[in-house]
C-alpha cells in the first residue's frame, strides 16, 4: 500500500509519502511542504532518485496545493492508494485513528471551535484530497495520545454540570509528536516502551510539555484548546482566566476579541514587541531589554513546567528536546536546563552547542537525568496509522 501523508496548515502543507510493501515500517519515498499560499508560494519537494523540485509558483489554496502534490507524487513515484490526514482536535469523539467519511468530516467541524486555527486547515485539506483522489482517508488525531490522561489530570474544577454539557476537560495536543518520539527513544536507549518514563518537550512556534509512563500521556501542558501552558510564539500560554473579563470591561470588547488577542498577539511576540521568532530574538537580545525579557520567561516557564512534572513521574529517564526550537535552538535548550544539577540534569556544552536536528544525547554520560534531542516525525506516525487501520478494516493490505 502506498500511502501519502497529509500535515496541512493554515497557510502550508506538509507531506511524506510511503510504501508499505513488507518491511518493517513503511518505507519512505518522497517527501515536501508548500508554503505560504498565494503567487509565490515556495514548493519544496524531493523524491528518492529523482532531482529535487524547488520552485516559486501560484497555488491559491489548500485544494490547488493538495492537486499539485498528487500530480507530483503520480508522475514520480506513483499515486497514492491511502491517505492519512494530521487532525489537530478530535474531542472526546476521536480518541484513536477513525476512517474518512460525511459523518466523520462534520463531526471534525462541529470540533472546529476548539481549534480554529489547526482543525480548519486540515478539513481544508481533507476534502481538496477527496475532491481529486478516490482512495480510502484516514483521520489520525493529536488529541488522541492524551486520552490516557487519569481523570485528576484531565479534570477543571468548574461546576460539573457545566463541563459535562459543554465537554470542558483537558485534552492535549502534539500527540502524533510525542508518539514519534517516545517511541524512537525506546529503539535508541534499547528499553521496552513500557519501562520509560520521560518529560518531552515539544518546542516550536506551538509549545507544549508531556510527562510520559509507559508510553501513556499522564499530565501536558495544553488543555481544552491549545492555548494553555507553555509561552508560545504568539500564544499567552498560562495565565490568570480573571484577565479575559477584566480586558472585556476595560477595553470594552467582545470575548472572542480577547481571545484574538491572546492567540495571535501575545507569547514571545507580545512580550518583544517586534517578533515571534526566537532566532530573531537571540540576535536582539544583546540591545533589546524587551527580547531578553520575552525569551526569559519562555525559558523560565518549561523549566517550571519540567520540575512539575518530574513529580507527576516522581522521577525521569530523560527530558526530550523536539520540535522547530527544541532541534535548532542550543541556547533555547541550554537556558531551560540551567538551574536543573539539582535533579541530575547536567548539559554536555560541546555536544549541545552542536547538536541541531540530530538524535543525540546531550547530556553529560554521569548526569543522572538524560537529556536527549530527538527529531520528531509525524508524518510517518500518520502513515502507520493509516496503514495499520485500512489493514485491519480489510484483513490484509489493499
Amino acid at each position: 500500500m502506498k500511502v501519502l501523508a497529509l500535515n496541512c496548515g493554515s497557510s502550508t502543507i506538509k507531506f511524506r509519502f510511503f510504501a508499505f510493501d513488507g518491511a518493517e515500517g513503511g518505507r519512505g519515498l518522497a517527501h515536501g511542504i508548500v508554503e505560504r499560499f498565494g503567487d509565490a508560494a515556495a514548493v519544496r519537494f524531493d523524491a528518492a532518485g529523482r532531482p529535487p523540485l524547488r520552485a516559486t509558483e501560484r497555488i491559491a489554496d489548500h485544494g490547488t496545493g493538495v492537486r499539485r502534490v498528487v500530480d507530483w507524487i503520480g508522475e514520480t513515484v506513483g499515486r497514492p492508494e491511502a491517505v492519512g490526514h494530521r487532525i489537530v482536535h478530535g474531542g472526546a469523539r476521536f480518541t484513536a485513528p477513525a476512517i474518512i467519511d460525511d459523518e466523520v468530516v462534520a463531526t471534525i467541524e462541529k470540533l472546529t471551535p476548539l481549534a480554529p486555527l489547526h482543525n480548519t486547515p486540515g478539513l481544508a485539506g481533507i476534502r481538496a484530497a477527496r475532491a481529486v483522489l478516490d482512495v480510502p482517508m484516514v483521520a489520525v488525531f493529536d488529541t488522541a495520545f492524551h486520552a490516557t490522561l487519569p481523570e485528576h489530570a484531565r479534570t477543571y474544577a468548574i461546576p460539573r454540570d457545566l463541563a459535562e454539557r459543554h465537554g470542558i476537560q483537558r485534552y492535549g495536543f502534539h500527540g502524533l509528536s510525542y508518539r514519534a518520539v517516545v517511541a524512537r527513544y525506546a529503539a535508541i536507549a534499547a528499553v521496552p516502551i513500557e519501562r520509560t518514563r520521560l518529560i518531552v518537550l515539544h518546542l516550536g512556534n506551538g509549545a507544549s510539555i508531556a510527562a510520559v509512563a509507559g508510553g501513556r500521556s499522564l499530565d501536558t501542558s495544553m488543555g481544552l484548546t491549545p492555548l494553555e501552558g507553555l509561552v508560545m510564539g504568539t500564544r499567552s500560554g498560562d495565565l490568570d482566566p480573571a484577565i479575559v473579563a477584566h480586558l472585556v470591561r476595560a477595553e470594552g470588547v467582545t470575548a472572542e476579541t480577547v481571545d484574538g488577542w491572546l492567540n495571535e498577539r501575545s507569547g514571545l511576540l507580545g512580550l518583544s514587541g517586534r517578533s515571534a521568532d526566537v532566532r530573531e530574538l537571540l540576535a536582539a537580545e544583546s540591545t533589546d531589554a524587551r527580547a531578553r525579557l520575552a525569551l526569559d520567561v519562555f525559558c523560565y516557564r518549561a523549566r517550571k513546567y519540567v520540575g512539575a512534572y518530574l513529580a507527576v513521574l516522581g522521577g525521569a529517564d530523560a527530558v526530550i528536546f523536539t520540535g522547530g526550537i527544541g532541534e535548532h535552538s542550543p541556547e533555547i535548550r541550554a537556558r531551560i536546563c540551567g538551574g536543573l544539577d539539582w535533579c541530575g540534569l547536567t548539559l554536555d556544552a560541546s555536544r549541545n552547542d552542536d547538536t541541531r536536528a540530530a538524535e543525540v544525547l546531550i547530556s553529560r554520560h554521569d548526569a543522572r537525568l538524560a537529556a536527549w534531542v530527538i527529531p520528531t516525525d509525524e508524518e510517518r506516525v500518520i502513515a502507520e496509522d493509516t496503514h495499520a487501520g485500512l489493514t485491519s478494516r480489510t484483513g490484509g493490505p489493499r
